[in-house]
């Protein structure tokens, strides 16, 4: 693939292209940055390339609410879906503007 740049930024709302779950974006890798184990586990049917961007995101489907980790490839974006209800999103985050959250300014450190 070796594209490695990112299509969405920090705050962008996003969900998988094939498993029911969306989320926003909390931080980007250029490209995997996991151990080879979790790699490993994924179908090698389904296993995305390493060299490429991935995500980690305040994911949630219908039953809960998690962290997920997220090769570029399977992510479409999502805010015409509205907001993320995932708890922690209000701890990194000032809201909604537009269509994507907004970092709380002592994020950055």
């Amino acid at each position: 693939m070796n594209n490695k740049s990112a299509k969405f930024g920090i705050g962008a709302i996003v969900r998988h292209r094939v498993y029911p779950f969306r989320g926003v974006v909390v931080d980007v890798d250029p490209e995997f940055d996991n151990t080879d184990e979790w790699y490993e586990a994924i179908p090698a049917e389904v296993r995305p390339a390493k060299d490429q961007p991935f995500y980690h995101l305040l994911a949630e489907n219908s039953d809960s609410y998690y962290t997920a980790y997220v090769s570029q490839q399977n992510l479409l974006p999502d805010a015409e879906n509205g907001p993320v209800s995932h708890p922690d999103v209000d701890d990194m985050f000032d809201g909604l503007d537009g269509e994507r959250y907004v970092l709380h300014p002592e994020a950055f450190n």
